[in-house]
Parts: C-alpha cells; sequence; structure tokens
C-alpha cells in the first residue's frame, strides 16, 4: 500500500505538514508563514524530512521530541547539526535524548512562533513521555501515548499510569486535532471492532479507515471527540466493552488494562 509523502494542511495560522518516515511513522512540520518559523514534532528520519523542507524551502528552527525512542530520535543529530535547530523535549528523559537543549515539564511556560505550547506529562509508554498541546490553534501532538483508535504499548510504565495520560488527552476540547506517531489505525480499527462491535459510530469510521488506507490515504488527524466516541481505550466506561471482557463494576482503568493487554496478543 502506497503512502503519499506528504500532506499538507492549510490553516488560518499555521501549514501543516504531515510527513510519512520509516516503515509507519509519522513526522509533522509546523511552518509558521508569518515569522517565517518551522518546527518538526519527533524526527524519525533526517533524510525525509531535509527533503520536505528543501522541497518549500523552510528552515527547520525546532524539533520537538514527544520521548526518547529511536524511530522518534534518530534524525535528531543531522537535523540539529545542518539547520541549528533548538531541541526541545522530556526532562525526564534528556539523558536518552542526544543533542536535547531544552527539557521540558508541564510547568514550562513554552511557545512556538508566538503560539504558545501547553506540554503535558503523559508517561506510561516510557517513564517521559511529553504531549504538545497549542491550545489557541486546537492542536495537540500525542506521540506514542494516544494513537487514532488506539494507544500505545506500556514499556516502562503500568496500566494506570497509561490511562491517566490518556484521560488527560481526552479532557482537551472535544474539536482538538489529533496528530500521532504512527499510521496505526487500520490494524486499531480491527481490534476495536472486536471488542465494541455493537458501536454504530465504529462501524462508519471503519468504513472511512479501510477507505483511506486502499487510496494510500493518511488516517490522521483525528479529533478528541471521534476518539472518545469510537477508540476503545478512551471508552472502558462502555457497557459493551465490559460485559464482553466480564468487568462490570470494575474500575475504569482495570478495564482499560484488560483491552491493552487483548492488544498486545492481538
Amino acid at each position: 500500500m502506497s503512502v503519499e509523502p506528504y500532506q499538507t494542511l492549510g490553516m488560518a495560522t499555521f501549514e501543516i505538514v504531515l510527513l510519512p518516515c520509516l516503515a509507519d511513522n509519522y513526522c509533522v512540520l509546523l511552518h509558521d508563514p508569518v515569522s517565517g518559523e518551522t518546527a518538526a514534532i519527533d524526527a524519525p528520519q533526517a533524510a525525509t524530512i531535509k527533503a520536505a523542507l528543501d522541497a518549500r524551502n523552510w528552515r527547520l528552527n525546532h524539533l520537538f521530541i514527544t520521548h526518547h525512542h529511536t524511530d522518534h530520535t534518530a534524525g535528531i543529530a543531522e537535523l540539529k547539526g545542518h539547520y541549528g535547530a533548538s531541541v526541545t523535549g522530556p526532562e525526564a528523559e534528556a539523558e536518552r535524548i542526544p543533542g536535547l537543549t531544552r527539557g521540558v515539564t508541564e510547568a514550562t511556560q513554552l511557545e512556538f512562533a508566538g503560539h504558545p505550547i501547553r506540554v503535558l506529562e503523559t508517561p506510561g509508554h516510557t517513564l517521559g513521555h511529553v504531549t504538545f498541546h497549542l491550545p489557541d490553534d486546537g492542536l495537540v501532538f500525542t506521540g506514542d501515548t494516544l494513537f487514532s483508535l488506539g494507544c500505545g504499548r506500556i514499556f516502562e510504565g503500568d496500566p494506570q499510569m497509561m490511562w491517566n495520560s490518556v484521560s488527560k488527552i481526552a479532557a482537551l476540547p472535544g474539536d482538538t486535532r489529533i496528530y500521532c506517531g504512527h499510521e496505526y489505525t487500520l490494524g486499531n480499527a480491527r481490534f476495536a471492532m472486536n471488542v465494541e462491535l455493537e458501536n454504530a459510530a465504529l462501524k462508519a469510521r471503519v468504513a472511512d479507515v479501510e477507505a483511506a488506507r486502499t487510496a494510500g490515504e493518511a488516517t490522521i488527524p483525528t479529533t478528541i471527540d471521534l476518539e472518545k466516541a469510537t477508540n476503545p481505550f478512551l471508552r472502558p466506561g462502555s457497557r459493551m466493552i465490559r460485559a464482553r471482557l466480564g468487568l462490570d463494576g470494575a474500575p475504569d482503568w482495570e478495564v482499560f488494562a484488560r483491552l491493552r493487554q487483548l492488544k498486545n496478543k492481538a
């Protein structure tokens, strides 16, 4: 299945390029046409990112890194060396992210091209994982914490920690557009149908996802409202899911944990 080399979305304030990298990663480029500043969210692959920047005559000023895994950081050294870009990422993973120039926490005051960025600490996938939320622009970059129709594997945290992290993202305004770190939606959709087949909104969405992937199109961005209506990892309160798992009366995080356990085996 082929994927177009990039997708550009025009906005009132930013130009956004959704850039496929490696097998299924995404980098997102943000360009502010007023200031001329450009940022990248994660750096999976320097050559692909440089080619996209060069094609638009953009210069990379900032790298925002969500976590330390190599498929999100492998391009940092080359991009920083070529453009002199600053590298911002989780303070808790500073020793594991080469080239980091600024470590951030939820208390950090951060901005890009005059637009405020709210840092959310979203551990679970890794212990220091952060999510970048641009409240004035209705954008959130969730890395490997929350995916379209799914969530990340829990490598360093525990299920209750990960549930708290995805819940933090789910509490953002419903029309917030979500950009995640991987194109996993089709596989996530098949799992979702197995655990909440009766969800009409999910059925409709799965049809849209299948059509998009058949056409070689990306399935993100998604939105908070759409995920809350269809993503089983944000729906542990669903009576259908609880009944299927035999977890009536269990706390939400335990339902979430069981779903993650089942997805790991899928």
